[in-house]
């Protein structure tokens, strides 16, 4: 089944209403939201997985450290690069909680956008997912930007964009994000491709699908 892109938007906004509300997976055309595996991801299955891992033993470390009625500590890992985002109530337990992200297995890196302060609200944080599903629905729409290169994460207004992306694509997503409307911040946290590494991904791109693949 061939999916437009239209319908793929609407899909997008659709998924993330429901997860929103419950914190679902959801599947669309073959890919999925949610931390599943993305046939259009630029890592490989293997890293897809791997960073799947690395969120579940972060987030298992830190409901260890922390009672869950005390910080609201988002956990997202892209190509091993974990960005911590929300509130903890002191400035030692932004530290520990990077601590806890650092030791973690297989991370290589770990960007801690956490602040200190009140939790946020079930209202922010559906606002925030609303945004999120805001912006890659921008996304989709641009061309020059391959569908999937770009993973989008939102807290509090500030939208964080992740990703294997070349330097004008990078340019494209700031740009395109910083324009939705609700976006406060854009902060870029991409592994730039050389060009020889982008053009391998556009060349894969466009092979044709293995025989017998649904279209």
């Amino acid at each position: 089944m061939r999916i437009t892109v239209s319908t793929f938007r609407c899909m997008l906004l659709v998924a993330a209403c429901c997860c929103a509300i419950g914190g679902c997976v959801v599947a669309v055309g073959g890919a999925a939201l949610g931390g599943a595996v993305v046939a259009t991801d630029r890592r490989s299955v293997g890293m897809q997985i791997e960073d799947a891992q690395i969120e579940h033993r972060i987030n298992s470390a830190l409901d260890d450290r922390f009672a869950r009625e005390s910080v609201d500590i988002g956990v997202t890992s892209y190509n091993q690069k974990v960005l911590l985002t929300g509130q903890v109530p002191h400035d030692k337990d932004r530290g520990d909680a990077e601590a806890i992200a650092s030791a973690s297995e297989n991370v290589r890196m770990v960007v801690n956008e956490l602040t200190i302060g009140s939790l946020s609200g079930l209202s922010s944080r559906t606002d925030d997912n609303l945004l999120a599903g805001k912006v890659r629905s921008a996304l989709l729409d641009v061309p020059g930007l391959a569908t999937g290169a770009v993973k989008v994460t939102c807290t509090d207004g500030t939208v964080y964009l992740l990703g294997r992306v070349g330097t004008t694509e990078a340019d494209i997503a700031k740009r395109t994000a910083s324009h939705v409307n609700g976006v406060k911040r854009v902060v870029a946290l991409f592994d730039l491709l050389t060009d020889a590494e982008l053009a391998q991904y556009q060349h894969e791109a466009k092979s044709p699908a293995p025989a017998g693949s649904s279209q």
